[in-house]
């Protein structure tokens, strides 16, 4: 299976290193192409990928494609080597706000399609990656991006119709994450704490419980249960964070977000 990347920046570079730490591609197989000179020559001096010098070399010499170049520049790009693309091609785009129909209209009827979202931790091997076949991919499709992806965190499937939410939850979730961490931080502080504890203590919470959760596969309310004694101070904090206005705000950050998705999806 050879692989090339159509864009070489931090997503792409993050996708192709776990590649090649996992074994499921050797540096060999994977090729990249990049319209920054410095950005492809440092890939290949640190990972051994080869270079196409050209888009449509790239793709001829490809099974499977990851579009990874900025949204604004997709259309161009898969609108120029869409003569080269043919029904062996995979294509996974992880472009963000480019729509299975959209990206279909611009490669070709015949392209087996895949769109992904992955998220920043795919640069650490903890990303979240969701997908949705196109309409000409096949069974084994799903298999093939589920390998792929798998490389650097966890992967669902999902159905296109719901990206918008998953871009939301996923895609922008570790900025509002963060976000949170640093608020319950700085509160921390506020307490006295010194400012470097406080963020190892609450990284590595925040850290600890997403592990947790998905380890034990135990649900979210019985942690807080296991957590919250009776009267306790988890109790204590729990109370103002069940305050009505806290679940609003949260709920108004993902609409806004979701909302967004769709008017970059529909230009």
């Amino acid at each position: 299976m050879r692989i090339g990347f159509l864009g070489a920046g931090k997503m792409a570079e993050a996708i192709l290193a776990a590649l090649i730490r996992s074994r499921v591609a050797s540096a060999a197989r994977i090729r990249i192409c990049d319209v920054v000179p410095a950005r492809r020559a440092d890939l290949r001096r640190r990972y051994g990928v080869r270079v196409a010098d050209t888009a449509t070399d790239l793709v001829r010499a490809s099974d499977v494609v990851f579009l990874a170049v900025k949204p604004q520049d997709l259309d161009q790009l898969l609108t120029h080597v869409a003569p080269a693309l043919a029904p062996r091609h995979v294509v996974i785009s992880i472009a963000a706000g480019k729509t299975l129909a959209q990206l279909q209209k611009l490669a070709g009827r015949q392209v087996r399609l895949v769109r992904v979202m992955p998220n920043l931790a795919v640069m650490v091997g903890e990303g979240m990656s969701a997908f949705c076949l196109g309409r000409r991919a096949v069974p084994a499709d799903r298999k093939l991006a589920a390998r792929l992806l798998g490389c650097c965190g966890r992967v669902v499937e999902i159905r296109e119709k719901h990206f918008d939410a998953v871009t939301a939850l996923s895609g922008s979730g570790p900025a509002f994450f963060t976000y949170l961490l640093v608020a319950l931080a700085d509160a921390a502080v506020a307490e006295g704490l010194p400012a470097a504890d406080a963020r190892l203590l609450a990284e590595q919470t925040m850290l600890g419980a997403a592990r947790y959760l998905l380890e034990t596969g135990i649900e979210p309310e019985e942690l807080i249960r296991a957590v919250a004694s009776p009267k306790g101070t988890t109790a204590a904090g729990l109370k103002e964070l069940e305050r009505p206005a806290v679940r609003r705000t949260l709920a108004r950050t993902i609409r806004a977000a979701a909302r967004r998705s769709r008017e970059l999806s529909h230009g």
